[in-house]
Protein backbone atom coordinates (compact mmCIF):
# COMPACT_ATOMS: atom_id res chain seq x y z
CA UNK A 1 0.00 0.00 0.00
CA UNK A 2 2.86 2.51 0.83
CA UNK A 3 4.00 2.00 -2.89
CA UNK A 4 0.65 2.66 -4.04
CA UNK A 5 0.59 5.74 -2.43
CA UNK A 6 4.29 6.73 -3.58
CA UNK A 7 2.85 6.68 -7.67
CA UNK A 8 1.09 9.93 -8.07
CA UNK A 9 -2.32 10.24 -9.53
CA UNK A 10 -0.96 11.44 -12.62
CA UNK A 11 1.68 8.77 -12.81
CA UNK A 12 -0.85 6.16 -12.57
CA UNK A 13 -2.87 7.72 -15.55
CA UNK A 14 -0.08 8.16 -17.96
CA UNK A 15 1.23 5.08 -17.22
CA UNK A 16 -1.67 2.68 -17.32
CA UNK A 17 -2.72 4.88 -20.56
CA UNK A 18 -0.10 3.60 -22.24
CA UNK A 19 -0.87 -0.22 -21.34
CA UNK A 20 -4.21 0.40 -22.46
CA UNK A 21 -3.25 1.51 -25.79
CA UNK A 22 -0.12 -1.00 -25.97
CA UNK A 23 -2.67 -4.28 -25.09
CA UNK A 24 -6.05 -3.05 -25.44
CA UNK A 25 -6.19 -0.58 -28.37
CA UNK A 26 -8.27 -3.08 -30.36
CA UNK A 27 -10.50 -3.78 -27.81
CA UNK A 28 -11.71 -0.24 -26.60
CA UNK A 29 -12.07 1.08 -30.29
CA UNK A 30 -14.64 -1.76 -31.22
CA UNK A 31 -16.11 -1.09 -27.16
CA UNK A 32 -16.54 2.26 -28.13
CA UNK A 33 -16.37 4.04 -24.99
CA UNK A 34 -12.78 5.08 -24.41
CA UNK A 35 -13.36 8.49 -25.90
CA UNK A 36 -14.40 10.17 -22.45
CA UNK A 37 -12.31 11.26 -19.94
CA UNK A 38 -14.65 9.54 -17.43
CA UNK A 39 -14.56 6.47 -19.02
CA UNK A 40 -11.15 6.67 -19.17
CA UNK A 41 -10.34 7.92 -15.79
CA UNK A 42 -12.50 4.46 -14.79
CA UNK A 43 -10.47 2.54 -17.05
CA UNK A 44 -7.35 3.87 -15.00
CA UNK A 45 -9.03 2.87 -11.60
CA UNK A 46 -9.90 -0.67 -12.75
CA UNK A 47 -6.88 -1.32 -14.26
CA UNK A 48 -4.43 -0.31 -10.97
CA UNK A 49 -6.63 -1.97 -8.45
CA UNK A 50 -6.06 -5.36 -10.71
CA UNK A 51 -2.38 -4.68 -11.45
CA UNK A 52 -2.17 -4.05 -7.37
CA UNK A 53 -3.52 -6.54 -6.36
CA UNK A 54 -3.17 -9.64 -8.37
CA UNK A 55 -0.23 -8.67 -10.80
CA UNK A 56 1.57 -6.06 -9.08
CA UNK A 57 5.04 -7.90 -9.62
CA UNK A 58 4.62 -6.97 -13.16
CA UNK A 59 5.01 -3.30 -12.37
CA UNK A 60 6.98 -3.21 -9.59
CA UNK A 61 9.58 -5.61 -10.10
CA UNK A 62 11.86 -3.43 -11.46
CA UNK A 63 11.56 -1.08 -8.43
CA UNK A 64 11.90 1.95 -9.37
CA UNK A 65 13.23 1.67 -12.38
CA UNK A 66 10.03 0.62 -14.02
CA UNK A 67 8.46 3.65 -12.84
CA UNK A 68 11.11 6.14 -13.98
CA UNK A 69 10.43 4.58 -17.03
CA UNK A 70 7.03 5.38 -16.71
CA UNK A 71 7.92 9.01 -16.13
CA UNK A 72 10.23 8.92 -19.19
CA UNK A 73 7.06 8.07 -20.87
CA UNK A 74 4.72 10.70 -19.71
CA UNK A 75 7.23 13.49 -21.66
CA UNK A 76 5.24 12.68 -24.76
CA UNK A 77 2.29 14.39 -25.65
CA UNK A 78 -0.76 12.57 -24.45
CA UNK A 79 -3.37 11.85 -26.80
CA UNK A 80 -5.90 14.35 -27.00
CA UNK A 81 -9.66 12.81 -26.74
CA UNK A 82 -12.61 13.76 -28.30
CA UNK A 83 -15.72 13.55 -26.64
CA UNK A 84 -18.56 11.88 -28.98
CA UNK A 85 -21.64 10.18 -28.11
CA UNK A 86 -22.34 6.87 -28.94
CA UNK A 87 -25.14 7.55 -31.12
CA UNK A 88 -22.35 9.33 -33.53
CA UNK A 89 -20.31 6.17 -34.41
CA UNK A 90 -20.53 4.30 -37.41
CA UNK A 91 -19.30 1.85 -39.03
CA UNK A 92 -16.24 4.07 -40.71
CA UNK A 93 -15.03 4.29 -36.41
CA UNK A 94 -14.48 0.30 -36.50
CA UNK A 95 -11.39 -0.90 -37.23
CA UNK A 96 -12.41 -3.59 -40.22
CA UNK A 97 -10.00 -6.95 -39.95
CA UNK A 98 -11.77 -8.17 -43.32
CA UNK A 99 -11.47 -5.18 -45.32
CA UNK A 100 -7.52 -4.97 -45.26
CA UNK A 101 -5.80 -8.08 -44.32
CA UNK A 102 -2.41 -7.49 -43.17
CA UNK A 103 -0.86 -10.86 -44.49
CA UNK A 104 0.63 -10.11 -47.72
CA UNK A 105 -1.56 -11.38 -50.89
CA UNK A 106 -0.27 -13.59 -53.54
CA UNK A 107 -0.07 -11.14 -56.57
CA UNK A 108 -2.01 -11.77 -60.16
CA UNK A 109 -0.47 -13.19 -62.82
CA UNK A 110 -0.55 -9.76 -64.84
CA UNK A 111 1.01 -7.73 -62.41
CA UNK A 112 3.04 -5.09 -63.76
CA UNK A 113 6.67 -5.77 -63.51
CA UNK A 114 9.56 -3.13 -64.13
CA UNK A 115 12.83 -5.15 -64.70
CA UNK A 116 11.91 -8.11 -63.83
CA UNK A 117 11.17 -6.83 -59.92
CA UNK A 118 7.79 -7.09 -58.91
CA UNK A 119 6.15 -3.46 -57.82
CA UNK A 120 5.00 -2.74 -54.43
CA UNK A 121 1.83 -0.76 -53.44
CA UNK A 122 2.31 2.95 -53.13
CA UNK A 123 -0.03 3.01 -49.92
CA UNK A 124 1.05 0.29 -48.03
CA UNK A 125 4.17 -1.08 -49.51
CA UNK A 126 2.25 -4.46 -49.99
CA UNK A 127 2.88 -6.04 -53.67
CA UNK A 128 1.12 -4.54 -55.92
CA UNK A 129 -1.28 -6.34 -58.66
CA UNK A 130 -1.39 -3.05 -61.34
CA UNK A 131 -3.41 -0.16 -61.50
CA UNK A 132 -5.80 0.35 -59.40
CA UNK A 133 -7.68 4.03 -59.95
CA UNK A 134 -4.70 5.78 -61.36
CA UNK A 135 -2.11 4.38 -58.61
CA UNK A 136 -0.34 0.86 -58.74
CA UNK A 137 -1.71 -0.32 -55.92
CA UNK A 138 -2.60 -3.97 -54.14
CA UNK A 139 -5.86 -5.63 -54.08
CA UNK A 140 -6.51 -4.96 -50.31
CA UNK A 141 -5.86 -0.72 -50.80
CA UNK A 142 -7.83 -0.65 -53.88
CA UNK A 143 -11.02 -2.28 -51.74
CA UNK A 144 -10.37 -0.14 -49.07
CA UNK A 145 -10.67 3.07 -51.18
CA UNK A 146 -13.76 1.66 -52.98
CA UNK A 147 -15.62 1.07 -50.16
CA UNK A 148 -14.65 4.16 -48.24
CA UNK A 149 -15.40 6.12 -51.21
CA UNK A 150 -19.11 4.89 -51.72
CA UNK A 151 -19.64 5.17 -48.04
CA UNK A 152 -19.33 8.40 -48.42
CA UNK A 153 -18.14 8.96 -44.06
CA UNK A 154 -15.87 11.29 -42.69
CA UNK A 155 -13.14 9.51 -40.91
CA UNK A 156 -10.72 10.32 -38.37
CA UNK A 157 -7.87 9.60 -36.84
CA UNK A 158 -8.48 7.90 -33.80
CA UNK A 159 -5.21 8.88 -32.18
CA UNK A 160 -5.68 12.79 -33.53
CA UNK A 161 -2.43 13.15 -35.28
CA UNK A 162 -3.07 12.65 -38.61
CA UNK A 163 0.33 11.12 -39.16
CA UNK A 164 0.30 7.42 -38.86
CA UNK A 165 2.35 5.54 -40.93
CA UNK A 166 0.94 3.14 -42.90
CA UNK A 167 2.65 0.55 -44.10
CA UNK A 168 1.32 -3.43 -44.82
CA UNK A 169 1.38 -4.63 -40.71
CA UNK A 170 -0.39 -0.95 -39.98
CA UNK A 171 -3.15 -0.66 -42.79
CA UNK A 172 -5.96 -1.44 -40.75
CA UNK A 173 -5.39 0.32 -37.63
CA UNK A 174 -6.73 3.89 -38.80
CA UNK A 175 -8.86 3.92 -41.30
CA UNK A 176 -8.81 8.09 -41.36
CA UNK A 177 -4.46 8.37 -42.59
CA UNK A 178 -5.17 5.11 -44.94
CA UNK A 179 -7.40 6.94 -46.74
CA UNK A 180 -5.66 10.50 -47.13
CA UNK A 181 -2.45 8.62 -47.80
CA UNK A 182 -4.62 6.75 -50.96
CA UNK A 183 -5.22 10.29 -51.76
CA UNK A 184 -2.03 11.61 -51.54
CA UNK A 185 -0.32 8.91 -53.83
CA UNK A 186 -3.40 10.04 -56.65
CA UNK A 187 -5.73 7.34 -56.04
CA UNK A 188 -9.14 9.58 -57.75
CA UNK A 189 -12.59 8.82 -56.80
CA UNK A 190 -14.15 9.71 -59.99
CA UNK A 191 -12.40 6.87 -61.84
CA UNK A 192 -14.67 4.38 -59.74
CA UNK A 193 -17.88 3.06 -61.36
CA UNK A 194 -21.21 3.76 -59.91
CA UNK A 195 -23.24 0.24 -58.74
CA UNK A 196 -25.66 1.40 -62.47
CA UNK A 197 -22.39 1.57 -64.18
CA UNK A 198 -21.10 -1.99 -62.49
CA UNK A 199 -24.56 -3.35 -63.40
CA UNK A 200 -24.46 -2.33 -67.05
CA UNK A 201 -21.23 -3.53 -67.88
CA UNK A 202 -21.97 -6.94 -66.25
CA UNK A 203 -25.14 -7.35 -68.63
CA UNK A 204 -23.05 -6.07 -71.54
CA UNK A 205 -20.68 -9.09 -70.79
CA UNK A 206 -23.67 -11.64 -70.79
CA UNK A 207 -25.30 -10.04 -74.00
CA UNK A 208 -22.24 -10.59 -75.93
CA UNK A 209 -21.47 -14.29 -74.00
CA UNK A 210 -24.93 -14.88 -75.23
CA UNK A 211 -24.36 -13.58 -78.81
CA UNK A 212 -21.02 -15.37 -79.31
CA UNK A 213 -23.01 -18.98 -78.43
CA UNK A 214 -26.39 -17.71 -80.58
CA UNK A 215 -23.93 -17.36 -83.69
CA UNK A 216 -22.88 -21.31 -83.44
CA UNK A 217 -25.43 -24.42 -84.36
CA UNK A 218 -26.11 -26.94 -81.38
CA UNK A 219 -23.33 -28.83 -80.30
CA UNK A 220 -21.00 -27.18 -82.78
CA UNK A 221 -18.75 -26.03 -79.84
CA UNK A 222 -17.54 -29.15 -78.92
CA UNK A 223 -17.98 -31.48 -81.98
CA UNK A 224 -15.24 -31.51 -84.80
CA UNK A 225 -16.23 -31.30 -88.38
CA UNK A 226 -15.68 -35.10 -88.88
CA UNK A 227 -18.32 -35.80 -85.86
CA UNK A 228 -20.67 -33.48 -87.37
CA UNK A 229 -20.46 -35.13 -90.79
CA UNK A 230 -21.12 -38.38 -88.72
CA UNK A 231 -24.03 -37.51 -87.11
CA UNK A 232 -25.42 -35.75 -90.60
CA UNK A 233 -24.47 -39.42 -92.66
CA UNK A 234 -26.73 -41.50 -89.65
CA UNK A 235 -29.76 -38.43 -89.69
CA UNK A 236 -29.82 -38.83 -94.04
CA UNK A 237 -29.88 -43.08 -93.15
CA UNK A 238 -32.46 -42.69 -90.83
CA UNK A 239 -34.19 -40.78 -93.08
CA UNK A 240 -34.37 -42.69 -96.02
CA UNK A 241 -34.56 -46.04 -94.51
CA UNK A 242 -37.16 -45.48 -91.82
CA UNK A 243 -40.52 -43.81 -92.36
CA UNK A 244 -42.48 -43.31 -88.94
CA UNK A 245 -45.75 -43.70 -90.45
CA UNK A 246 -45.39 -47.10 -92.11
CA UNK A 247 -47.60 -46.03 -95.25
CA UNK A 248 -44.80 -48.69 -97.38
CA UNK A 249 -45.73 -51.52 -94.90
CA UNK A 250 -49.01 -52.85 -97.12
CA UNK A 251 -49.27 -56.59 -98.10
CA UNK A 252 -49.12 -57.97 -94.49
CA UNK A 253 -51.26 -60.67 -93.17
CA UNK A 254 -53.86 -60.14 -90.00
CA UNK A 255 -54.05 -62.04 -86.90
CA UNK A 256 -56.74 -64.72 -87.44
CA UNK A 257 -60.02 -64.17 -85.16
CA UNK A 258 -59.84 -66.60 -82.78
CA UNK A 259 -64.04 -66.34 -82.06
CA UNK A 260 -64.70 -68.98 -85.21
CA UNK A 261 -63.10 -71.96 -83.08
CA UNK A 262 -59.62 -72.21 -84.39
CA UNK A 263 -57.85 -74.84 -83.39
CA UNK A 264 -54.06 -75.22 -82.68
CA UNK A 265 -51.81 -76.61 -85.17
CA UNK A 266 -51.49 -79.45 -86.16
CA UNK A 267 -48.37 -80.13 -84.72
CA UNK A 268 -49.43 -79.36 -81.42
CA UNK A 269 -52.23 -81.21 -81.25
CA UNK A 270 -51.08 -84.40 -79.40
CA UNK A 271 -47.45 -82.92 -78.56
CA UNK A 272 -44.80 -85.33 -76.91
CA UNK A 273 -41.33 -85.80 -75.95
CA UNK A 274 -38.76 -82.66 -76.94
CA UNK A 275 -41.97 -80.43 -78.91
CA UNK A 276 -43.98 -80.69 -75.60
CA UNK A 277 -41.58 -79.25 -73.46
CA UNK A 278 -40.35 -76.29 -75.50
CA UNK A 279 -44.12 -76.18 -76.37
CA UNK A 280 -44.64 -75.21 -72.52
CA UNK A 281 -41.88 -73.23 -72.12
CA UNK A 282 -42.65 -70.75 -74.79
CA UNK A 283 -46.30 -70.75 -72.80
CA UNK A 284 -44.53 -69.74 -69.24
CA UNK A 285 -42.32 -66.93 -71.20
CA UNK A 286 -45.49 -65.52 -73.20
CA UNK A 287 -48.27 -66.03 -70.53
CA UNK A 288 -47.78 -62.29 -68.92
CA UNK A 289 -47.65 -60.56 -72.42
CA UNK A 290 -50.83 -60.17 -74.49
CA UNK A 291 -51.04 -57.44 -77.33
CA UNK A 292 -54.59 -55.73 -78.98
CA UNK A 293 -53.98 -54.54 -82.28
CA UNK A 294 -55.88 -51.56 -84.27
CA UNK A 295 -56.21 -50.98 -87.95
CA UNK A 296 -57.28 -47.52 -89.30
CA UNK A 297 -58.32 -48.06 -92.84
CA UNK A 298 -58.05 -45.62 -95.12
CA UNK A 299 -61.83 -45.08 -95.43
CA UNK A 300 -61.76 -44.51 -91.98
CA UNK A 301 -62.78 -47.65 -90.78
CA UNK A 302 -61.04 -50.05 -88.03
CA UNK A 303 -60.42 -53.26 -87.23
CA UNK A 304 -59.64 -54.12 -83.59
CA UNK A 305 -58.32 -57.52 -82.64
CA UNK A 306 -58.51 -58.40 -78.78
CA UNK A 307 -56.77 -61.84 -77.72
CA UNK A 308 -59.36 -64.15 -75.64
CA UNK A 309 -59.96 -63.85 -71.84
CA UNK A 310 -58.36 -67.26 -70.89
CA UNK A 311 -54.94 -67.56 -72.28
CA UNK A 312 -54.64 -71.22 -73.86
CA UNK A 313 -51.65 -70.73 -76.25
CA UNK A 314 -53.73 -69.99 -79.25
CA UNK A 315 -53.13 -66.35 -79.51
CA UNK A 316 -49.63 -67.00 -79.63
CA UNK A 317 -50.28 -68.49 -83.28
CA UNK A 318 -52.55 -66.55 -84.55
CA UNK A 319 -50.24 -63.42 -84.02
CA UNK A 320 -47.35 -65.28 -85.65
CA UNK A 321 -47.53 -64.22 -89.77
CA UNK A 322 -48.48 -60.64 -88.76
CA UNK A 323 -45.55 -59.81 -86.54
CA UNK A 324 -43.41 -62.22 -89.01
CA UNK A 325 -44.24 -59.62 -91.74
CA UNK A 326 -44.19 -56.81 -89.53
CA UNK A 327 -40.64 -57.57 -88.57
CA UNK A 328 -38.96 -58.34 -92.21
CA UNK A 329 -40.28 -55.44 -93.26
CA UNK A 330 -38.36 -53.60 -90.52
CA UNK A 331 -35.25 -55.93 -91.18
CA UNK A 332 -35.00 -54.62 -94.58
CA UNK A 333 -35.15 -50.76 -93.70
CA UNK A 334 -32.08 -52.05 -91.32
CA UNK A 335 -30.13 -53.23 -93.58
CA UNK A 336 -30.79 -50.66 -96.18
CA UNK A 337 -29.72 -48.27 -93.35
CA UNK A 338 -26.28 -50.07 -93.41
CA UNK A 339 -25.85 -49.62 -96.70
CA UNK A 340 -26.12 -45.66 -96.53
CA UNK A 341 -23.23 -45.54 -94.01
CA UNK A 342 -19.80 -45.29 -95.68
CA UNK A 343 -17.96 -46.73 -92.97
CA UNK A 344 -20.11 -49.94 -93.34
CA UNK A 345 -19.71 -49.74 -97.10
CA UNK A 346 -15.85 -49.83 -96.80
CA UNK A 347 -16.04 -53.10 -95.07
CA UNK A 348 -15.73 -56.52 -96.98
CA UNK A 349 -19.04 -58.07 -97.83
CA UNK A 350 -18.37 -61.12 -94.68
CA UNK A 351 -17.94 -58.79 -92.61
CA UNK A 352 -21.19 -56.82 -93.34
CA UNK A 353 -23.36 -59.88 -93.17
CA UNK A 354 -21.88 -60.80 -89.97
CA UNK A 355 -22.65 -57.71 -88.17
CA UNK A 356 -26.45 -57.42 -89.82
CA UNK A 357 -26.91 -60.96 -88.50
CA UNK A 358 -25.84 -59.86 -85.02
CA UNK A 359 -27.30 -56.46 -84.96
CA UNK A 360 -30.81 -56.28 -86.68
CA UNK A 361 -32.84 -57.14 -83.63
CA UNK A 362 -31.12 -55.02 -81.51
CA UNK A 363 -31.20 -51.90 -84.20
CA UNK A 364 -35.53 -52.92 -84.93
CA UNK A 365 -36.10 -52.46 -81.23
CA UNK A 366 -33.81 -48.86 -80.99
CA UNK A 367 -36.31 -48.05 -84.06
CA UNK A 368 -39.67 -49.44 -82.28
CA UNK A 369 -38.86 -47.69 -79.48
CA UNK A 370 -39.14 -43.93 -81.30
CA UNK A 371 -42.93 -44.83 -81.84
CA UNK A 372 -43.41 -46.15 -78.15
CA UNK A 373 -46.02 -44.26 -76.30
CA UNK A 374 -44.99 -44.93 -72.57
CA UNK A 375 -47.99 -43.47 -70.86
CA UNK A 376 -50.68 -45.82 -72.97
CA UNK A 377 -48.12 -48.95 -73.67
CA UNK A 378 -48.43 -48.36 -77.19
CA UNK A 379 -46.12 -48.96 -80.36
CA UNK A 380 -48.15 -46.28 -82.77
CA UNK A 381 -47.32 -47.82 -86.21
CA UNK A 382 -49.01 -45.40 -88.66
CA UNK A 383 -51.96 -46.90 -89.07
CA UNK A 384 -51.39 -49.62 -87.24
CA UNK A 385 -51.63 -49.63 -82.93
CA UNK A 386 -50.05 -52.69 -80.73
CA UNK A 387 -51.24 -51.83 -77.53
CA UNK A 388 -49.98 -53.98 -74.31
CA UNK A 389 -53.23 -55.65 -72.36
CA UNK A 390 -52.66 -55.22 -68.84
CA UNK A 391 -52.72 -58.63 -67.14
CA UNK A 392 -55.50 -59.34 -64.57
CA UNK A 393 -54.81 -54.93 -63.69
CA UNK A 394 -51.32 -56.14 -62.59
CA UNK A 395 -48.63 -53.55 -65.17
CA UNK A 396 -45.76 -54.79 -63.06
CA UNK A 397 -46.35 -58.22 -63.87
CA UNK A 398 -45.20 -56.51 -67.29
CA UNK A 399 -42.60 -55.05 -66.65
CA UNK A 400 -40.88 -59.03 -66.07
CA UNK A 401 -40.55 -58.93 -69.60
CA UNK A 402 -37.14 -58.14 -70.46
CA UNK A 403 -38.15 -56.88 -73.52
CA UNK A 404 -41.25 -54.78 -72.43
CA UNK A 405 -38.86 -53.21 -69.37
CA UNK A 406 -36.11 -51.88 -71.87
CA UNK A 407 -38.80 -50.21 -74.22
CA UNK A 408 -39.77 -47.94 -70.99
CA UNK A 409 -36.68 -47.45 -69.69
CA UNK A 410 -35.32 -46.24 -73.00
CA UNK A 411 -38.66 -44.28 -73.87
CA UNK A 412 -37.89 -42.61 -69.74
CA UNK A 413 -34.66 -41.03 -71.23
CA UNK A 414 -36.12 -39.11 -73.98
CA UNK A 415 -33.39 -38.90 -76.38
CA UNK A 416 -33.08 -36.99 -79.38
CA UNK A 417 -33.24 -38.08 -82.80
CA UNK A 418 -29.53 -37.85 -82.89
CA UNK A 419 -28.97 -40.18 -79.87
CA UNK A 420 -31.30 -42.74 -81.37
CA UNK A 421 -29.16 -42.81 -84.98
CA UNK A 422 -25.74 -43.03 -83.00
CA UNK A 423 -27.01 -45.56 -80.91
CA UNK A 424 -27.77 -47.85 -83.59
CA UNK A 425 -24.23 -47.32 -84.97
CA UNK A 426 -22.54 -48.36 -81.48
CA UNK A 427 -24.75 -51.53 -81.91
CA UNK A 428 -24.09 -52.29 -85.45
CA UNK A 429 -20.23 -51.81 -85.15
CA UNK A 430 -19.71 -54.55 -83.01
CA UNK A 431 -16.78 -56.13 -83.38
CA UNK A 432 -17.20 -59.28 -81.26
CA UNK A 433 -20.19 -60.31 -83.57
CA UNK A 434 -19.44 -63.92 -84.76
CA UNK A 435 -17.78 -64.03 -88.25
CA UNK A 436 -16.48 -60.77 -88.35
CA UNK A 437 -12.53 -60.74 -89.14
CA UNK A 438 -11.62 -57.30 -89.02
CA UNK A 439 -12.25 -56.92 -85.41
CA UNK A 440 -10.04 -54.10 -84.97
CA UNK A 441 -11.19 -51.78 -87.70
CA UNK A 442 -14.85 -52.34 -86.48
CA UNK A 443 -13.88 -51.91 -82.95
CA UNK A 444 -12.16 -48.57 -83.85
CA UNK A 445 -15.87 -47.21 -85.62
CA UNK A 446 -17.27 -48.10 -82.60
CA UNK A 447 -15.03 -46.17 -80.58
CA UNK A 448 -15.73 -42.97 -82.79
CA UNK A 449 -19.01 -43.41 -82.98
CA UNK A 450 -19.33 -43.76 -78.99
CA UNK A 451 -17.22 -40.72 -78.11
CA UNK A 452 -19.41 -38.67 -81.11
CA UNK A 453 -22.32 -39.53 -78.62
CA UNK A 454 -20.67 -38.29 -75.39
CA UNK A 455 -19.63 -35.49 -76.86
CA UNK A 456 -23.16 -34.40 -78.46
CA UNK A 457 -24.79 -35.22 -74.73
CA UNK A 458 -22.24 -33.00 -73.42
CA UNK A 459 -22.91 -29.92 -75.85
CA UNK A 460 -26.17 -30.55 -76.14
CA UNK A 461 -27.59 -31.91 -72.92
CA UNK A 462 -27.59 -29.30 -69.33
CA UNK A 463 -25.29 -30.27 -67.10
CA UNK A 464 -24.87 -31.99 -64.57
CA UNK A 465 -28.66 -32.45 -65.09
CA UNK A 466 -27.49 -35.20 -67.71
CA UNK A 467 -24.29 -35.84 -66.44
CA UNK A 468 -25.13 -40.05 -66.18
CA UNK A 469 -26.56 -39.92 -69.66
CA UNK A 470 -24.26 -41.49 -71.52
CA UNK A 471 -23.24 -44.13 -69.31
CA UNK A 472 -26.87 -44.68 -69.17
CA UNK A 473 -27.26 -45.35 -72.88
CA UNK A 474 -23.98 -47.76 -72.92
CA UNK A 475 -25.94 -49.52 -70.19
CA UNK A 476 -29.02 -50.17 -72.03
CA UNK A 477 -26.84 -50.72 -75.03
CA UNK A 478 -24.81 -53.59 -73.10
CA UNK A 479 -28.49 -54.82 -71.75
CA UNK A 480 -29.93 -55.06 -75.11
CA UNK A 481 -27.18 -57.68 -75.87
CA UNK A 482 -28.71 -60.06 -73.33
CA UNK A 483 -32.08 -59.64 -74.81
CA UNK A 484 -31.02 -59.87 -78.46
CA UNK A 485 -29.70 -63.55 -77.53
CA UNK A 486 -32.61 -64.61 -75.12
CA UNK A 487 -35.09 -63.81 -77.84
CA UNK A 488 -33.21 -65.37 -80.80
CA UNK A 489 -33.07 -68.45 -78.54
CA UNK A 490 -37.05 -68.14 -78.19
CA UNK A 491 -37.66 -67.60 -81.97
CA UNK A 492 -35.65 -70.58 -82.60
CA UNK A 493 -37.65 -72.43 -80.01
CA UNK A 494 -41.20 -71.68 -81.51
CA UNK A 495 -39.83 -72.01 -85.37
CA UNK A 496 -38.65 -75.49 -84.51
CA UNK A 497 -42.51 -76.51 -83.37
CA UNK A 498 -44.21 -74.19 -85.49
CA UNK A 499 -42.26 -72.89 -88.78
CA UNK A 500 -43.37 -69.37 -89.30
CA UNK A 501 -40.47 -67.04 -90.43
CA UNK A 502 -40.21 -65.92 -93.57
CA UNK A 503 -37.16 -66.34 -96.05
CA UNK A 504 -35.22 -62.97 -94.39
CA UNK A 505 -35.89 -64.25 -90.62
CA UNK A 506 -34.13 -67.27 -91.92
CA UNK A 507 -31.26 -66.02 -93.84
CA UNK A 508 -30.71 -63.73 -91.18
CA UNK A 509 -31.09 -66.07 -87.99
CA UNK A 510 -29.06 -68.90 -89.83
CA UNK A 511 -32.29 -71.07 -90.03
CA UNK A 512 -31.69 -73.85 -92.37
CA UNK A 513 -35.09 -75.17 -93.93
CA UNK A 514 -34.88 -78.50 -92.17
Amino acid sequence: MCREQAASTPEKLQVLLDMAICFHEPLLRKSRVWDTEEASQRLVETQWTAITTSNASFMWKEGPAALQSGADKSKRPAAKLEVRSEESWNHADVVRYEEADSTPRKPAVNAHERDGVPQICRVCGDKATGYHFNVMTCEGCKGFFRRAMKRNTRLRCPFRKGTCEITQKTRRQCQACRLRKCLESGMKKEMIMSDAAVEQRRALIRRKKRERIGTQPPGAKGLTEEQQMMIRELMDAQKKTFDTTFSHFKNFRLPEMLSGGHEFPESLQSPSGEKAAKWRQIRKDLYPVKFSLQLRGEDGSIWNYKPPAESSGKEIFSLLPHMADMSTYMFKGIINFAKVISHFRDLPIEDQISLLKGATFELCQLRFNTVFNAETGTWECGRLSYCLEDPAGSFQQLLLEPLLKFHYMLKKLQLHKEEYVLMQAISLFSPDRPGVVQRRVVDQLQERFAITLKVYIECNRPQPAHRFLFLKIMAILTELRSINAYHTQRLLSIQDIHPFATPLMRELFNISDG
